[in-house]
């Protein structure tokens, strides 16, 4: 290979390596800035080819599309003094590179700031509020005014958050042991009061069965008395017609009644006068 040749390659080499070196592409989901001695120049790449100056320049890129991010579990205390558990997230985006660059530097930084920014602003509005309100009726509420306030904060490094919510609300486990021993206490009170108003009850219905019990038999033996009065008056109205009829026939059924209940099986007696008790045999 002659001298020539050689350095024809040589050259278009270096020239290829200088193209290399001098174009960038940024696709349709980036955007890209361009760091000259490590300070970024004042424009932002949008998709499409691009150059720079070899060696010299270097192009940093960032994702332009939404971006999530998962906020450690920490606690917080409300109005109330009740601790609570906050395990959030949030949706966000880079908006301006440049200053986003200058201020943060890289996704870890810009996680690191929304992680702090958010825990404040949930702290704060969390303790304006009590925990059945951030549980329930203004957690909706709580989390619109957060949004609004870390985006405001956070519209100076360059970033646009877009939502921030709470994804589970968890208590501290003593606080889960404290509720859980207090939920079984109040049902245990409830059951002693179901129990006692059960006793209670039971008490009432057995009171008006034995008040009914006794009414019915005092009405009973009432009715008894009256037809036995009756039928008493009866038979001794029968007894005194047919005493009338026939006297003797009536004294004779006595005395014989006295003989049959004197006279039992086995029984002696002994008579001092056959004549006032067999009298009527003759």
């Amino acid at each position: 290979m002659s001298k020539s040749l050689t350095t024809l390659v040589v050259c278009v080499f270096i020239a290829a390596a200088l193209l290399w070196q001098s174009v960038f592409t940024v696709n349709q989901m980036q955007s890209a800035i361009v760091l000259q001695l490590g300070e970024p120049i004042n424009e932002v790449y949008k998709p499409g080819l691009h150059f720079k100056l070899p060696f010299i320049q270097k192009v940093v890129y960032f994702d332009a599309r939404v971006l999530d991010y998962e906020a450690s579990s920490r606690e917080a205390f409300t109005v109330d003094k009740k601790a609570i558990v906050l395990d959030n997230y949030a949706r966000w985006r880079i908006t301006d590179p440049l200053q986003f660059y200058r201020t943060m530097r890289s996704l870890v930084g810009a996680q690191a700031r929304l992680d702090d920014v958010v825990y404040s602003q949930l702290r704060a509005m969390v303790g304006a509020y009590t925990l059945s309100e951030v549980v329930s009726t203004q957690r909706a509420a709580i989390m619109t005014e957060v949004t609004q306030k870390v985006k405001d904060i956070m519209t100076q490094f360059g970033v646009e958050v877009l939502d921030v919510r709470i994804k589970r609300t968890d208590l501290p486990e003593e606080n889960l042991r404290a509720i859980f021993d207090r939920m079984r206490a109040e049902r245990e009170r409830q059951a002693r009061q179901y129990r006692s108003e059960g006793e209670e009850e039971s008490t009432r219905i057995r009171s008006d069965a034995d008040r009914q019990k006794a009414i019915i038999l005092a009405d009973a033996t009432r009715d008894a008395q009256i037809i036995r009065g009756d039928a008493d008056a009866r038979a001794a109205q029968i007894y005194a017609e047919a005493y009338n009829k026939n006297k003797d026939f009536y004294a004779f059924q006595r005395w014989l009644e006295a003989m049959r209940l004197s006279f039992g099986e086995n029984s002696k007696m002994v008579l001092s006068s056959p004549e006032s008790l067999l009298q009527r045999m003759k």
